[in-house]
């Protein structure tokens, strides 16, 4: 896990790998923390193409991202591509905030996975 501060100018991208779950839930709420440690506007990109097992625990960091950015008028987009992460969006209720995103420039550039209109609301 890590994040890259300058990948798409102002944007922040956060990459996980392997399985996130309870015990490595620690790491990924830090590095989302760390991506988000300035102030100011922030976008960030949360790349989970690379996750082969997602459960619950992720959520709440996630969530708490999301509603940093938003607060800071910017936005969160999470890149998965496995059934799985987005069963696990379903199952907690955030599936609508966090639509499906191909790749990294994807999410930057606001094209949803699922074809779903850009312009719908924060």
């Amino acid at each position: 896990m890590g994040s890259h501060p300058d990948l798409f100018d102002e944007c922040r991208v956060v990459r996980a790998g392997g399985e996130l779950d309870l015990t490595t839930a620690p790491a990924f709420t830090h590095a989302l923390e760390d991506a988000r440690r300035d102030a100011g506007r922030l976008y960030l990109i949360v790349d989970l193409s690379g996750v082969t097992f997602m459960d619950g625990s992720v959520l709440a960091p996630l969530c708490a991202a999301w509603e940093d950015c938003h607060e800071r008028l910017g936005w969160v987009r999470v890149v998965h591509t496995r059934p799985g992460t987005g069963l696990v969006f379903q199952a907690g209720g955030v599936l609508e905030r966090f639509p499906r995103y191909a790749s990294a420039q994807d999410a930057w550039h606001d094209v949803p996975a699922d074809g779903a209109a850009a312009d719908r609301p924060a």
